[in-house]
């Protein structure tokens, strides 16, 4: 998380709301002699405190553990870089940057029972398929027989307990608002970064309260 406290303001709600919204992270485990890393989907529960994902029965995490483990979830949100020419600012000295928004949860990762995995694989696909509408969501009870059975053979149900939800949201807020409005009308059409025209939203408005991602 960035140091700057000036870009740690958001209230928690708005950190799980991206978490939600997103349902992709990045999952990090220590490991001798680097962390094991791995990129996952998995469904945050209603309240925050916990978050449903699997993994391949082979990844290296799931083989390394032998009981409740520490871990981080990290979830990035829009973000681009910002040239000091979008300023407009030459008396200052500007410096290029970044703008992002992220957010980590801390927690605990512990392996669920087998039987578990049907029941979170529903939930998992349920949670981004009903985002389609009106497309009819596609359910496992499309898969031939036995399908599923076979696919759950190869991977692993976890959960993911909640302690800590930390976020950035670097959106030029240590800027007079002129500066940021001029930058953020550049940031709109910039081809570096991902979701510009929405880090550019978030710029303008100098803050995120209530901003729905």
């Amino acid at each position: 998380m960035h140091p700057n406290p000036a870009f740690r303001q958001e209230p928690e709600v708005l950190h799980l709301n991206l978490v939600r919204t997103r349902g992709f992270g990045t999952l990090v485990v220590q490991a001798d002699p680097v962390p094991h890393i791995s990129h996952v989907p998995f469904v945050l529960a209603e309240d925050g405190r916990s978050v449903d994902l699997h993994l391949a029965r082979s990844n290296p995490i799931a083989r390394g553990m032998s009981g409740p483990t520490a871990a981080v979830i990290a979830v990035s949100g829009p973000d681009g870089y910002v040239s000091p020419d979008w300023y407009e600012d030459p008396q200052h000295g500007q410096v290029p940057t970044w703008n992002y928004v992220a957010v980590h949860l801390t927690g605990t990762l512990e392996a669920l029972p087998a039987e578990t995995l049907r029941a979170h694989l529903d939930m998992l696909s349920e949670s981004f398929e009903t985002r389609l509408a009106p497309k009819r969501p596609w359910t496992t009870d499309k898969m031939p027989e036995g399908a599923v059975e076979k696919l759950m053979r190869a991977i692993v149900p976890f959960r993911f307990t909640v302690d800590r939800v930390d976020g950035t949201w670097k959106l030029g807020q240590n800027k007079p608002g002129e500066m940021r409005r001029s930058a953020a009308q550049q940031m709109k059409h910039s081809p570096i970064g991902h979701e510009t025209d929405v880090m550019a939203m978030l710029m303008i408005g100098g803050g995120t309260t209530g901003l729905e991602i």
